[in-house]
């Protein structure tokens, strides 16, 4: 090879290299090969055919299944054995924890049993109610009654761990944040879901909320965000702004790296708002295969 092809040769390496991703996903990325979904996704269609989505969710190349509304989810249980899917992980009916006392809420001690005979490893506190998070006071009582709860999932070997939003990040008194008395108050036992759209709408960047909480975080909700909003936004989105993975604003590749750089265990794509779930499930798992 002469001096002129060389150069020829490694300046067209160089814009090669600049063009593709950042981080290439080897073929056997733990993530991309056990790719979970927050079936949540799919509440619509799983409401009216939970065997046929199931196998449908199986079919578009998702290995687990994380699901929701813990106990009440025999019918996707059944399915989910019947078609291969896993299950590892669900969110919960949440007031078992964060309000134990209210009338009607199931004995959290109940559920963790239910989720031991399913199998699961992972419970997510998925939400809290508004008149659950007015002051830092309250975000403090969510924190003292989540660790816990947390012990007792641990004594059963499962990780509880508490799924954020973007309301999480805006300031109360004295410009603090729920979400900082979070990351001060939780123990040891008890973890964070975190879901980067909710991160990125609340003005923060997912890979360096990764890094931030490095170690903390046992489970990653992939989810991509509509370019051109305002941000932060803490609430009252539009059902466009949740976008299949790949048409956003929200790198995933770097965040798949961080994730496995700081100890987390699962990735679940979710996609709250779709006129076409199962379409949309499909679109985010080519786009996985693709990275």
């Amino acid at each position: 090879m002469n001096r002129r092809q060389f150069l020829h040769t490694t300046t067209a390496t160089l814009i090669a290299s600049q063009a593709a991703p950042l981080f290439a996903l080897d073929a056997d990325n733990a993530y991309r090969k056990n790719i979970g979904i927050q079936l949540y996704t799919l509440r619509n269609e799983l409401a009216m055919d939970t065997p046929g989505t199931i196998k449908a969710v199986v079919d578009a190349g998702y290995k687990q299944g994380e699901m929701f509304n813990f106990p009440d989810c025999q019918p996707v249980i059944a399915a989910a054995k019947d078609s291969g899917l896993e299950l590892h992980s669900s969110h919960f009916q949440w007031d078992s924890v964060t309000d134990p006392t209210k009338e009607g809420a199931k004995p959290f001690e109940s559920i963790v049993e239910r989720a031991k005979d399913v199998g699961l490893s992972h419970l997510v506190v998925p939400y809290l109610a508004d008149k659950e998070r007015v002051t830092l006071d309250d975000y403090k009582r969510i924190a003292e009654n989540c660790n816990k709860a947390a012990a007792v999932a641990k004594k059963a070997g499962i990780q509880l761990s508490y799924h954020n939003h973007s309301f999480e990040f805006e300031k109360k008194e004295g410009g603090k944040t729920g979400f900082e008395i979070f990351v001060a108050e939780f123990s040891e036992e008890m973890q964070f879901e975190i879901d980067v759209f909710w991160i990125r709408a609340g003005g923060h960047d997912p890979v360096e909320m990764l890094k931030k909480l490095k170690g903390r975080v046992s489970q990653v909700h992939l989810k991509d965000l509509k370019d051109g909003l305002t941000l932060p936004m803490y609430g009252g989105l539009p059902n466009d702004a949740f976008q299949e993975l790949g048409d956003g604003i929200i790198p995933m590749e770097p965040i798949i790296k961080a994730a496995g750089e700081v100890g987390v265990k699962i990735c679940h794509v979710e996609q709250d708002q779709s006129p076409d779930p199962i379409a949309s499930i499909k679109q985010s798992m080519a786009y996985l295969k693709a990275l």
